[in-house]
């Protein structure tokens, strides 16, 4: 029965909470990138560009990070800020309970999805990402969501905290989905024949984004039996379904239900790219020494375009400081071996990111896998300059395939932590979802 297979995904309709058009009128200027794309000087720009600015709800104030994860002031300020911008008019929710067409068009794309509510579904331990599963032959799981990668838990605590304090979803996890083209023809009709709620200028990435609501009743009955069998990907925003899941366990109501933006591939195939790492402490002459005791080493003048040339399922990575710049190549079988836990079926082992993480950070660096010691970025060019600045190490990775990424995520088998960057991503403060009960009222 659907109401209780954890198969089914189950999406619901909500009223949104918008910007008003009358107190804003440039929405591009009160959006921004997902949390985690946002670095200090980004952050700061974004909150001096316009007071209402969605940056506000998602970060929390500087003077806040000062007390820790833990600390009762953090999100104060977001908290603060939403429910005046409520008061004052700035926010307000749709009258009527919708599903949100969404567009994002940019450099030689263009991309629909519907942001919905989705039901959160049960799972085996440690399958919210809290640790990666090890099954030498895994089997399919039965869920509705799959995520792909393992999380941190300092961050899906920041995340629930950010929850918590504003009693809001403000920004929507990314999912995709393998659909039969039904949601997606319904969606083109909408967003091809009626004026959208809102639609920005291009915004700092190059990308136009454009909002309809969806709120026919029979409209929303069909698309939310079309997907009710279909298995969702989490794309992106692993963290915060974490947190949703953890709330959810705190209070649920509401709760049981999380934001999502809903992307159908067979439609409107995401991107898929590697994420680098920087490490601030390790200059290049030591990280290069230190891994040609296990990899061929040689330099390359071309840091961007040296993988391109390695046959697929042959590990390689580029080492660079911006000035300089190392191939490495053909790593010693017995140290893979010896490094590289042999309790994960050969998909998972096969990783660049996992022979990354196992065999270099752990083994030859010998690095805590933590903020300081290991930066993510998701822009190759950016990790290289940063490395440059501060005189550490950029390390460059390939992507692997969304093939291999369903393969393990089907199975419960969880990708070290930023294995996958999942493009484009939505921006938040389009439309955000208040933690109300009537949102999900017999629903539940």
């Amino acid at each position: 029965m659907a109401l209780s297979d954890p198969q089914a995904l189950r999406i619901l309709p909500f009223r949104g909470l918008r910007f008003a058009p009358d107190r804003v009128d440039d929405p591009s200027a009160v959006t921004s990138p997902p949390y985690d794309m946002i670095g200090p000087d980004e952050a700061r720009r974004l909150a001096d560009t316009e007071e209402h600015n969605v940056v506000r709800l998602i970060l929390a104030a500087p003077e806040e990070l000062a007390g820790g994860p833990g600390a009762p002031a953090r999100y104060h300020r977001a908290a603060t800020s939403l429910r005046a911008w409520i008061d004052d008019g700035a926010l307000s929710r749709d009258a009527e309970p919708a599903l949100y067409v969404y567009e994002q068009i940019g450099h030689g794309f263009r991309q629909r999805g519907l942001i919905g509510l989705v039901k959160l579904d049960d799972a085996d331990p440690g399958a919210d990402g809290s640790a990666p599963a090890a099954d030498a032959e895994p089997s399919p799981v039965r869920r509705a969501i799959l995520p792909h990668e393992a999380v941190t838990d300092s961050v899906v605590a920041d995340r629930l905290a950010q929850m918590r304090a504003t009693e809001a979803h403000i920004e929507p996890i990314l999912l995709t989905y393998q659909g039969d083209r039904t949601v997606s023809d319904l969606l083109d009709q909408v967003a091809d024949r009626t004026e959208p709620l809102t639609s920005t200028t291009t915004t700092a990435d190059g990308t136009q984004h454009r909002l309809w609501a969806l709120s026919d009743p029979a409209a929303v009955q069909r698309v939310a039996a079309d997907l009710l069998w279909h298995r969702a990907l989490i794309a992106d925003g692993h963290h915060r379904h974490a947190a949703y899941r953890r709330l959810r366990a705190e209070r649920g109501g509401p709760a049981e239900y999380g934001l999502a933006l809903l992307v159908d591939a067979g439609r409107y195939p995401l991107s898929l790219h590697a994420i680098h790492r920087v490490l601030p402490h390790v200059p290049l002459a030591t990280a290069a020494v230190q891994a040609g005791k296990v990899f061929a080493v040689r330099e390359t003048a071309d840091p961007h375009h040296a993988l391109d040339a390695i046959p697929v399922g042959e590990h390689a990575f580029v080492l660079s400081d911006g000035s300089t710049h190392y191939l490495l190549t053909a790593p010693d079988p017995a140290a893979l071996a010896e490094a590289v836990p042999a309790d994960r079926p050969e998909a998972w082992r096969a990783l660049d990111a996992t022979v990354l993480h196992h065999v270099l950070v752990e083994s030859i660096w010998q690095l805590p896998d933590t903020p300081e010691e290991v930066r993510f970025d998701h822009d190759p060019y950016h990790a290289v300059a940063e490395a440059a600045r501060i005189g550490g190490t950029a390390v460059l990775l390939r992507p692997t395939t969304e093939e291999v990424v369903r393969q393990l995520a089907g199975a419960g088998v969880l990708m070290p932590r930023k294995s996958t960057a999942f493009g484009p991503k939505p921006a938040t403060g389009l439309v955000m979802r208040l933690l109300t009960e009537e949102d999900v009222a017999g629903h539940g």
